[in-house]
């Protein structure tokens, strides 16, 4: 697609003005915690999940509003997840999308309650989607999945199990569960919420499930890839964390050249099961592709 790069700036742009009338007004007693929160949203990253999310939407034929309101909210979760990653008590990193991590300039204490009041944000700003014209049913089955996606079925499960078994030898079976969870769920969480609202039957949705699980997994992985060859200045997060952190991750488990190969492999799927659909979208392809074999 001819230029990708200049579209896709343009859409994570338009996300960051649409998500900002989200946020909350830095002033009253508790504009510290507003300040850290609106820091954390707005301290750069191309908003991918919401950018899948909205892709999917249009792919199905989604022209309602009531999309935006859980585009904010899949990234408020992300974002949460994000600065409750970077802890002292969980990875303790000093650097997340080229910036200081919210723990590192507004302290331990604001950051923790900074991540709470953004998973709490999220579904009070999601909520707002049955203000539209979408049908309430549609609205309250993409509540149900970004509520099981993001949870202990989800996320914060896969997040526990990885805390759980920091610094232990796994199973590639126990890390690709971890990634299931930790990653991929959030992206399936995002694509799913898209194909509902735009009124994807069960079946189309099922087979957006399994599309998002794969680029999960691939994205993952390739993330791991470039923990080990990648570096500050292009990550915009430091470099060999995993190894730091003592995490037996797929590239440690499996090596380079076969977690390259298994990125191919699972990105080689996404796409497969993408172009069963009976709709289409040339950016939503590319950009699944893009993300997978990213260098960033």
């Amino acid at each position: 697609m001819k230029n990708f790069e200049e579209q896709m700036k343009l859409r994570a742009e338009e996300i960051k003005e649409k998500i900002r009338k989200y946020l909350p007004k830095e002033d009253g007693f508790q504009h510290t915690l507003f300040e850290s929160v609106n820091y954390s949203m707005l301290a750069g990253g191309k908003k991918l999940r919401p950018l899948l999310m909205w892709e999917t939407y249009k792919m199905f034929g989604g022209n309602e509003d009531a999309v935006w309101p859980f585009m904010a909210a899949i990234e408020m979760i992300h974002t949460h997840s994000l600065i409750h990653d970077d802890l002292p008590a969980m990875d303790n990193d000093e650097y997340r999308r080229g910036k200081k991590t919210t723990h590192a300039v507004y302290g331990e204490a604001m950051a923790i309650l900074a991540g709470d009041a953004l998973l709490n944000l999220a579904y009070e700003t999601a909520v707002l989607a049955f203000r539209s014209e979408t049908e309430s049913r549609r609205i309250a089955r993409a509540l149900e999945i970004l509520s099981k996606k993001t949870g202990m079925y989800g996320m914060i499960g896969g997040q526990s199990v990885d805390v759980e078994n920091e610094g232990k030898p796994l199973s590639i079976e126990q890390i690709s569960f971890i990634y299931q969870l930790k990653t991929g769920a959030l992206i399936q969480a995002a694509m799913m919420i898209g194909a509902v609202l735009a009124g994807a039957d069960e079946e189309e949705t099922k087979k957006i499930e399994k599309i998002a699980g794969n680029v999960g997994m691939a994205f993952q992985i390739q993330d791991d890839i470039l923990d080990v060859t990648g570096d500050l200045t292009v990550l915009g997060k430091p470099a060999k964390s995993d190894e730091k952190n003592h995490k037996f991750t797929y590239a440690a488990v499996k090596g380079l050249k076969q977690a390259e190969t298994d990125v191919e492999k699972y990105s080689r799927e996404a796409v497969r099961l993408l172009e069963e659909l009976p709709c289409e979208n040339e950016f939503l392809r590319e950009l699944i592709l893009k993300l997978i074999h990213r260098n960033a």
